[in-house]
């Protein structure tokens, strides 16, 4: 990994939109992401929806798996991810699970960002009834009764 120690937030939001620009050269939408530990680039993504034909495929989430891959930990409470664009919910989402340290943007997303809605479904989504609730429940708290013995 590079050791960058001596740049700054913009340096690495630079890098970022590196990785943009190699989203946009294979037509995908421009957003480019790095992470970030102890001044040191961990991981480095750039959308890949379009190639790899998976709505989830945000660079966001694919610098996380990175990232988390690379410690070997699903934790990156110590990095700082910068993106380009403002993250959508989902990511946002992901970043919460993985307890991101630091968060930087470089463009609000007024229509699509994390900040700007607290529905987070498609508008064509409709919603059903909960079924199976107990169910459910009991499996995830019984889940978890068992990892904290």
């Amino acid at each position: 990994m590079e050791n960058l120690s001596v740049f700054s937030d913009e340096y690495f939001m630079q890098e970022a939109l590196k990785e943009a620009r190699k989203a946009l050269a294979a037509g995908e939408v421009p957003v480019g992401a790095v992470i970030v530990s102890e001044h040191t680039i961990i991981a480095r993504a750039h959308n890949q929806t379009e190639q790899l034909h998976d709505v989830t495929a945000h660079a966001e989430m694919l610098a996380i798996t990175a990232a988390a891959n690379h410690y070997g930990n699903k934790y990156l409470d110590n990095c700082t991810l910068y993106v380009t664009l403002e993250p959508c919910p989902m990511c946002a989402g992901a970043l919460q699970l993985a307890h991101i340290g630091k968060l930087v943007w470089a463009a609000d997303d007024p229509k699509g960002g994390f900040r700007t809605s607290a529905n987070t479904l498609h508008p064509k989504t409709t919603i059903g009834n909960p079924i199976k609730t107990k169910e459910s429940l009991m499996l995830l708290q019984d889940f978890f009764r068992e990892k904290r013995k």
